[in-house]
């Protein structure tokens, strides 16, 4: 049975290796294993991931047993307007097709509805097979970015939104 937990200091290593573990089946065709390896280390490293956890972002883990299957990643980014965002949300391509994805987007819905969220948004790249899912899960598209991210790299993402 997976059940989730929220992620602490001593798990970045866990979601690291995720992120590694999933990144290139994601992304490979889309922006390529250089652009792969910068972006990882550029938001996966031990000192952003553990500044974010110190800025509040919640990471929630998807487990079994002693086996991490996925994680998401969240906090909010608008108080007045009370805007959360999904920062992450990976789950190992050996447990696709399983509903962890579901069961963490879930989560998410319901910790941000709970602490009085009005809307979730999330950045998806516009080739990446996952827009299909988070368009299943009530989001939509709310505006199209292309975002520069150093190094002479963009990130040509979709604005998704999911309103409470």
């Amino acid at each position: 049975m997976i059940t989730l937990r929220r992620a602490k200091e001593e798990d970045i290593e866990v979601i690291r290796d995720i992120a590694a573990a999933t990144w290139p089946s994601t992304y490979l065709e889309i922006i390529g294993q250089t652009q792969i390896d910068y972006m990882l280390d550029k938001m996966y490293s031990k000192g952003e991931l553990l500044k974010q956890l110190m800025e509040g972002y919640i990471f929630l883990i998807a487990e079994e047993g002693e086996n991490q299957f996925g994680f998401a990643g969240y906090s909010i980014i608008g108080h007045d307007e009370r805007i959360y965002k999904l920062h992450k949300l990976y789950v190992l391509p050996s447990a696709h097709g399983k509903g962890i994805g579901k069961i963490l987007i879930n989560e998410v819905f319901n910790q941000v509805k709970n602490a009085g969220g009005s809307a979730l948004q999330l950045n998806v790249n516009k080739h990446n097979q996952a827009k299909d899912f988070y368009l299943k899960c009530g989001f939509t598209v709310k505006e199209s970015v292309k975002l520069d991210i150093g190094e002479g790299y963009f990130m040509d993402d979709y604005v998704m939104e999911y309103k409470f």
